[in-house]
């Protein structure tokens, strides 16, 4: 008897908890993966699945996808608020609350938001529909996608050679960098080398007309300027006080007789071969000259900077923030040899802009992309990651390469000036 007891009562724990299973049925299988933009994104804690509707801690999606979110400890309430004026959007969710209010309308959810671990969960795909980003799922991976809104960005375009074919999206861009100048295996600002030069005038195009009509769309006309330390000409020109003044003279009185409004300097391979203290000290009193004229004259200044994890370690991004208006991180030629060419791995240019954001603002990064090694698709998750991390805007190498199919996926995922 005492066994039959026994038995019936597991019997009806058993039946108990099968009860309570079915009115919010939590599935405990492999981990939940969610992807933002093709690319993993990291929540404070594990996403869940309650009879079908994946809960996610709330500010690790909101702070992805640009969310302002605040949480109200008496009321247990979220509220999230994008956009400003007619168009913003107003999200009120409680906890335990199957009722959720978008603009003052009441909305029906499938499941609570709830408490986890310490951890407010809210369903996603609720959620992230409203801020209209895209939500799927993948049954057979136990994948999550989510395809970001579009946004505004800041989006500067390089011109250099053979971009002419390009030239009807310039006014669209919010600055444009005219690779027509180098300083040269002498240490010397040319505007006659033989890649970087000023361009001849092919009927009534000519440079003058370029710049002027770019400045005349509202979009920021550099010259940009090219250097690479391959023959030790960056080394020669830091190195000697005298090449160094003439140069920056140069560059200054370049930029204002042709009527630009910036210089952008693109100074690449510093600290592959040299001690890295020495040439990042050098490169940085050679930008602060730089700033002192360039402020006087009018003029703004950027720079194009080796990514932060590549063998090239002559770029101090702290010091330098501080003396540009905005950086640009060049984050990649990380694939060589057979690879090249290649998509660029997106945990590299994530990790590329992670670094820079311990050295420099968000608001003066501009995420590179070399366009010439992305897709329609690829180039989407890159700038899914300048989203994430809020990032100043984009900034695309090189105009006159890129695919019509490329400049779809780039406005699918980004509001250019209009």
């Amino acid at each position: 008897m005492k066994i039959i007891g026994k038995l019936l009562l597991s019997i009806a724990l058993l039946a108990g908890g099968l009860v309570g299973l079915q009115s919010s049925r939590v599935e405990a299988a492999s981990p939940v993966r969610i992807l933002l933009d093709g690319y993993p994104l990291d929540f404070a804690g594990e996403p869940m699945i309650v009879n079908g509707t994946t809960l996610v801690p709330f500010r690790s999606i909101s702070e992805a996808l640009g969310i302002n979110v605040t949480w109200n400890q008496a009321s247990k309430t979220i509220t999230a608020i994008k956009g400003t004026g007619a168009e913003v959007i107003h999200v009120q969710l409680t906890l335990n609350n199957k009722t959720a209010k978008v603009n003052s309308t009441s909305v029906p959810l499938a499941v609570a938001p709830r408490s986890v671990g310490g951890n407010t969960l809210i369903p996603l795909s609720f959620f992230s529909q409203q801020f209209g980003a895209q939500v799927g799922w993948d049954q057979a991976s136990r994948t999550v996608s989510i395809a970001s809104p579009q946004k505004r960005m800041y989006t500067l375009g390089f011109y250099a050679i053979s971009s002419f074919s390009d030239v009807g999206m310039i006014p669209s861009l919010d600055a444009v960098a005219f690779g027509w100048s180098r300083i040269n295996e002498k240490g010397e600002f040319t505007q006659t080398g033989d890649v970087f030069r000023l361009p001849q005038p092919a009927g009534n195009v000519t440079a003058d007309s370029l710049v002027n009509e770019a400045a005349s769309a509202r979009t920021l006309p550099y010259l940009m300027v090219f250097a690479s330390d391959g023959k030790g000409e960056l080394t020669r020109i830091l190195e000697d006080p005298a090449l160094q003044q003439q140069a920056i003279t140069d560059m200054v009185n370049a930029a204002t007789a042709k009527s630009f409004q910036g210089i952008m300097l693109d100074f690449e391979g510093l600290g592959l071969t040299t001690e890295k203290t020495a040439t990042r000290q050098a490169f940085n009193n050679f930008v602060k000259e730089l700033s002192k004229q360039t402020r006087a004259a009018g003029l703004k200044l950027s720079l194009a900077l080796h990514p932060l994890n590549s063998s090239y370690q002559g770029y101090d991004y702290k010091t330098l923030g501080a003396l540009t208006d905005e950086i640009v991180i060049m984050a990649y030629d990380y694939l060589q040899g057979n690879n090249s060419g290649r998509p660029q791995p997106a945990d590299k240019v994530d990790e590329a802009i992670r670094l820079a954001l311990k050295e420099t603002s968000a608001s003066k990064l501009l995420l590179g992309l070399n366009m010439d090694s992305e897709d329609q698709n690829t180039v989407k998750t890159l700038i899914g990651l300048a989203k994430r991390h809020d990032l100043k805007g984009i900034a695309l190498w090189r105009l006159g390469i890129i695919k019509s199919e490329e400049w779809n996926g780039l406005k699918e995922t980004v509001e250019f000036k209009k």
